[in-house]
């Protein structure tokens, strides 16, 4: 097989931290590569399933911990490309490969034999010598197995597997109907609409509007580190609500992308997955294994936070409203209002404006910033590394050492916003630690959508951004 054939999914990676080859790997490379991903781990689970020995720990939870290496890596770097840095051969692939995820897990947590192998340890957990970890493993595949339907009967595990499936299918159409609402949306500007913005996020929006094609205009980016400064500084209401309505209305516009019949659909087939699993509803079902355990204790606590955050909601809206008639406003506060007129109310209250402390807040030194914290905190150090490819131009990587030197993980930040990439910000995972067979460090990522400056101009974080910043850096923290 010549270079040009090799399929750089299905080699060893063998370059710093065993990296995933970014510069090598094309969408075309995923499909044969995860056909033989899900053939590999079906022989693995059916090797388990189909043991004669009688089940251990080792021989089933060791097995099945240890099976699926294959087709966990391909997955791992292909959805976090296709939430960080998609096209549309990457949607495509996307759009075909979440029901087959979906199915592939259906088949696995509803063999029957390999559940009976699992249903006996739990049952004699007791008499097994386990230790805390290796229980509590044991605990949560059970009732993996049992919340995705295993011991159901053969009907119900039927219509289950194809309940997952194609809400995998409308999941994935979902996020992408949002993505291309966002990407096909850019309020373009004049001159003479920028009233009230400060020189940086001008700057920030003529490079959006070059980046568009619009030379000598201005773009304001469905992106929300574009749209909240807008809805905060501009003097423009008309302007102001043609931005909000923009924002709220992605997924819901006329046309291929919108998600109305797809979110109504998802929550007819969630409901019926609960009834069908002997729950009366998809809250009871989704929140039995979480810390709320019922609908009943989570609306308690949304309840108590809502009158008190409706409370102070309304004494805010009151001063705001008082504000716009003192500036000779006669309209009601409406929500494209709120931003723009509670900055003005810091700045005549407390003496606070965002637009002077966004200086102090530059990306580069708050990446120092969560740098220094962890340092302080737990020791870590962290040495950039230029010697690693990655995925896109505006990804930076950086080893992870602890107190005593010794490697922890990569980090990977990706912090601006881009068409190919999705809304938000979150924290995934190239690889995972593991302490399984010895120890596997993890490539940990952050990814944000901060508005990317002009070349050679700093990137300057609003307060919500620097706190989304560091949000997200603890999550990198908690997997590193």
């Amino acid at each position: 097989m010549t270079h040009e054939t090799q399929n750089a999914l299905l080699e060893d990676w063998t370059g710093p931290f065993d990296a995933p080859p970014f510069a090598r790997i094309k969408p075309a490379d995923f499909p044969p590569a995860f056909d033989a991903a899900f053939a590999a781990h079906k022989a693995e689970i059916a090797a388990i399933a189909d043991n004669p020995s009688p089940p251990t720990f080792e021989n089933t939870i060791g097995a099945f911990e240890r099976s699926g290496k294959m087709l966990g890596r391909l997955s791992a770097v292909f959805f976090n490309l296709a939430g960080a840095d998609t096209n549309e051969e990457i949607e495509a692939i996307e759009r075909e490969v979440a029901p087959r995820f979906a199915a592939h897990d259906a088949e696995i947590h509803l063999n029957d034999a390999l559940f009976a192998r699992f249903d006996t340890l739990w049952r004699a957990r007791q008499t097994l010598d386990l230790d805390a970890e290796q229980l509590r493993v044991l605990e949560r595949h059970h009732i993996g197995f049992r919340r995705a339907g295993a011991g159901q009967p053969p009907q119900v595990k039927a219509r289950l597997a194809a309940i997952g499936e194609r809400l995998a299918a409308l999941g994935t159409q979902f996020s992408q109907n949002v993505l291309a609402d966002e990407n096909a949306f850019a309020l373009i500007l004049d001159e003479a609409d920028l009233a009230g913005l400060p020189d940086w996020q001008r700057a920030a929006a003529a490079a959006a509007a070059t980046e568009r094609g619009h030379e000598d205009k201005f773009a304001i980016t469905l992106a929300r580190s574009s749209v909240e400064p807008f809805l905060q500084m501009s003097q423009r209401r008309d302007l102001r609500e043609k931005i909000f309505r923009a924002w709220l209305a992605r997924g819901e516009n006329e046309g291929a992308s919108d998600n109305r019949a797809i979110a109504a659909e998802m929550v007819k087939l969630r409901q019926e997955k609960a009834r069908l699993l002997g729950h009366e509803s998809f809250a009871e079902f989704r929140l039995a294994d979480l810390m709320a355990k019922s609908p009943a204790a989570a609306q308690n606590l949304l309840d108590e936070v809502w009158t008190r955050g409706r409370a102070r909601a309304l004494r805010e809206q009151a001063a705001l409203q008082e504000l716009v008639a003192a500036e000779g406003g006669n309209f009601t506060l409406q929500p494209w209002d709120w931003r723009y007129y509670a900055e003005r109310r810091r700045k005549a209250e407390f003496d606070l404006d965002e637009a002077a402390f966004k200086p102090y807040l530059p990306l580069e030194q708050m990446i120092a910033a969560v740098f220094y914290t962890a340092g302080q905190l737990f020791g870590l150090t962290f040495e950039a590394r230029t010697d690693i490819a990655l995925y896109h131009p505006d990804a930076r990587a950086w080893a992870v050492r602890d107190r005593a030197g010794r490697a922890v993980g990569l980090f990977i930040g990706d912090y601006f916003a881009r068409p190919s990439k999705h809304g938000g910000a979150w924290m995934g995972a190239y690889r995972d630690q593991e302490k399984l067979d010895g120890e596997i460090l993890p490539i940990i990522v952050n990814v944000l959508n901060f508005v990317k400056p002009p070349p050679g101009e700093a990137c300057l974080l609003s307060f919500d951004d620097a706190r989304t910043h560091f949000h997200e850096f603890g999550h990198a923290l908690h997997w590193l």
